[in-house]
């Protein structure tokens, strides 16, 4: 994973067809997606439960590209070295889910993992200030975590423009979580973020028997950045 700043498309399976995650990374990946993003939720830190490492797991070997894996779960330490066999290529932990986010960044990059931060919207952007050196990544939640298909929060266009700034010339990419569509990603990549999580907004209209939606979406999302 050579380090630049071109946006990156990462769908979130989350809003896939769950009876076929396997055949929806292949898809989507067909289709144009640059990373596969992996929502993991423990129905503790986010009122709702999604999957855990055997999961990531099972859909490894279906994902050519980057799997990105978001740990909305707390506590978080016990289950990196999971996450990391199951093939996890980034390791996104909040700042909101332990006293320990040092620690925890620490063991992300011992597993052999990138490590990333993700911030509540209700988190501000100096959460990440003494951060910076041990982070490949910061999430930026646009919607409070816990469901797919929520609104976007606007404050946080704000919010990333002043974690651009702070990052400065670092190689730590800039992720955008929640309400991302072809309305939203401009305004988010033009303060500065340069990986895009899509739920709904990919995967809405197609399905394993029929991606071509799935390109057309992800397409839009582009096209409405350099509009």
């Amino acid at each position: 994973m050579a380090f630049d700043r071109s946006v990156i498309i990462a769908p979130s399976i989350l809003a896939a067809d769950f009876a076929a995650f396997g055949a929806e990374c292949e898809a989507v990946e067909g289709e144009g997606a640059d990373w596969i993003h992996v929502d993991v939720m423990d129905g503790h830190f986010v009122p709702n439960i999604t999957f855990g490492p055997a999961m990531c797991a099972a859909i490894r070997p279906h994902i050519k590209t980057v799997m990105d894996v978001h740990l909305m779960i707390a506590p978080v330490d016990p289950y990196i070295e999971a996450f990391a066999e199951a093939g996890a290529d980034v390791i996104t932990a909040h700042v909101e889910a332990g006293p320990h986010i040092h620690r925890t960044l620490q063991a992300i990059r011992g597993a052999g993992a990138k490590a990333g931060v993700a911030l509540n919207p209700g988190t501000p952007a100096s959460a990440i200030a003494p951060l910076l050196d041990i982070v490949d990544l910061v999430c930026v939640m646009t919607v409070n975590p816990g469901f797919g298909g929520q609104k976007f929060i606007h404050t946080c266009v704000e919010k990333t423009r002043d974690i651009r700034a702070i990052i400065g010339d670092r190689p730590v990419h800039i992720e955008i979580d929640g309400g991302v569509d072809p309305t939203t990603a401009p305004l988010v990549v033009a303060a500065g973020a340069d990986v895009l999580v899509a739920g709904s907004a990919v995967f809405k209209g197609g399905s394993v028997a029929d991606p071509a939606p799935y390109g057309a979406n992800i397409r839009a999302i582009r096209e409405s950045i350099h509009a």
